[in-house]
């Protein structure tokens, strides 16, 4: 045996090394014993820094780690055995005991070890969770103190674990796991996708144009070390709420956009393409030009990006307009005699969407519509002031930004956004490695689970290569939006949001995928083949 297992105990070995330093000794002489607890999946720099600034708080530290049995943080964890786990603790210098504790909370060994300083994470200082308030509880019970600390400098083991690039075959085989055990299947979302031209979706943000200028890289210019380009030809695309609103149609969706155009060439283009599209816009006329983004793009490599993007808010009567645009819409049916079931709203942020019309929108419009959906199209969109919405969607660099936190753990995070704004569910990109979902264990707001841990899965990416990743955000909203429309369960809107998303990042430029283009896609996708009858199905974890 390695000299530093012998540092990993059992609870009796523990408590009868306790009993003699602590002894009959007057409480002031006695030795300060120091407790952390947690997963340690993956012992990082962050792991490091905590423990040792937990170690310069007392005598002793003892380290205690969740048993691989009452790990609840998906179906693929935790990724190293809590023996291994035990071992790379007891193998750090200033750690002197290790136990393995087999319940789900500290709170039991607690009880029985009595530490005088218990040691959280400093992302636990304003955490409602109900299991570490029971902790404190039990600590502060007999006298002890819970300090909240982690050194210097913040990491998650999730979010380490996320950034290992996994091998084909296990990504391939969690992905099975998620899709059976939330029962999604092809015909399943054919069914999603038959609803979908059911459905009347009202969508509400900025107009933008997603510009592309193909260019040839000849030479280096001879007046200055600069890159020479000979320009081939131009491609405008819609962006945008105009590009949510265009993907829904793409899908049957009967779409209405609400938007702010200008009086340029831009805007009649962007006009004509919409009602192409057989979109109904209700356009507000209050900005001399369109916001427009421009790609120099050779041999499929962007190399320079220029925005033209004013922001022109809206006056207090055209603000009073569009609210009653967009109450009328929301009690009113449409052309095919169907009223709204759910409004997307997309801040791209050029003043289109008020603070005014952003609380209004939150309050008295979310009481007249039966599902509000909410999220940003570029770094000026403010997704914090989108509040009480079923659900938000967005990458996790915007809700990072959101709410200036580029530290915690994912979790912790998207714990603060659902605060802020109030909001039921959130879906937060992650790029190439998919997306995850989180969710209250309550809708209620009166329900003191509406604070509880949030549960959360993580769905991995459905396609290994990005060709061009314009457009992502908004076609997630579109995809997420439309499911939400027809009543879809959080994992299945997660799965059809996604795979849209997929798709779209295999094509350049920025082209709706229509449904015709999207089922195809998914009868090939071989985690959405039905279960064998004689196969038995994943039982769903418990929330998390």
């Amino acid at each position: 045996m390695n000299g530093y297992t012998r540092k990993i105990v059992t609870l009796e070995r523990l408590l009868e090394i306790l009993a003699r330093l602590r002894g009959p000794t007057p409480p002031q002489t006695r030795p300060t014993v120091v407790q952390c607890h947690g997963c340690f999946d993956i012992v990082h720099p962050g792991h490091i820094r905590y423990l040792e600034f937990a170690r310069s708080q007392g005598d002793l530290l003892i380290v205690s780690i969740t048993g691989d049995a009452a790990i609840d943080k998906g179906d693929q964890r935790p990724y190293i055995p809590q023996e291994l786990r035990a071992e790379n603790l007891a193998a750090l210098e200033f750690v002197d005991y290790v136990i393995i504790d087999p319940h789900p909370t500290a709170c039991d060994l607690l009880s029985r070890v009595r530490p005088d300083l218990y040691v959280k994470g400093q992302e636990y200082a304003t955490r409602t969770d109900a299991r570490f308030l029971a902790e404190r509880e039990v600590v502060e019970s007999y006298g002890g103190r819970v300090i909240f600390s982690s050194g210097e400098v913040v990491f998650s083991s999730t979010r380490l674990i996320e950034t290992i690039e996994p091998e084909d075959g296990l990504a391939r085989r969690r992905l099975e796991v998620v899709c059976r055990r939330h029962g999604l299947d092809a015909p399943r979302l054919a069914g999603l996708l038959d609803e979908l031209r059911e459905r009347r979706v009202l969508v509400i943000g900025d107009l933008a144009l997603e510009r592309y200028v193909l260019c040839d890289a000849t030479h280096v210019a001879g007046e200055s070390p600069m890159l020479s380009l000979r320009e081939l030809s131009t491609q405008d695309y819609l962006g945008g709420a105009a590009f949510v609103a265009a993907q829904l149609a793409a899908l049957g969706v009967e779409t209405v956009l609400i938007t702010a155009i200008g009086g340029d060439r831009e805007s009649a283009w962007a006009m004509e393409q919409l009602t192409r599209r057989g979109i109904r816009v209700l356009a507000r006329q209050h900005r001399r030009e369109l916001a427009v983004k421009t790609r120099f793009v050779s041999d499929e490599t962007k190399l320079l990006r220029v925005e033209r993007t004013p922001t022109c808010l809206l006056d207090s009567v055209a603000e009073r307009q569009v609210r009653d645009l967009l109450a009328a819409q929301a009690l009113h049916p449409g052309e095919s005699g169907r009223r709204a079931d759910a409004a997307i709203i997309c801040d791209s942020g050029y003043g289109m969407l008020t603070p005014g019309l952003l609380t209004w929108l939150g309050t008295e419009f979310r009481r007249r519509i039966p599902a509000l959906v909410g999220g940003t199209a570029g770094p000026q969109g403010r997704l914090a002031d989108l509040r009480r919405c079923d659900l938000l969607a967005c990458s996790e660099r915007t809700l990072r930004e959101s709410v200036n936190d580029f530290a915690s753990g994912l979790s912790v995070v998207a714990y603060e956004m659902l605060q802020r704004t109030q909001a039921r569910r959130l879906f937060v990109s992650l790029g190439k490695r998919g997306l995850v979902t989180f969710d209250r264990p309550s809708h209620d707001p009166g329900s003191v689970a509406w604070r509880d841990r949030l549960r959360s899965e993580h769905l991995p990416a459905l396609s290994g290569h990005a060709l061009d990743r314009l457009g992502v955000a908004e076609t997630l909203l579109a995809g997420a939006g439309g499911a939400v429309a027809c009543g879809a369960g959080q994992m299945t809107a997660a799965y059809l949001a996604l795979a849209l998303a997929s798709v779209q990042t295999c094509r350049p430029g920025l082209a709706p995928i229509d449904a015709e283009a999207l089922g195809q896609w998914l009868r090939h996708r071989p985690e959405l083949e039905p279960v064998p009858e004689d196969e038995e199905c994943p039982t769903p974890l418990a929330a998390r």
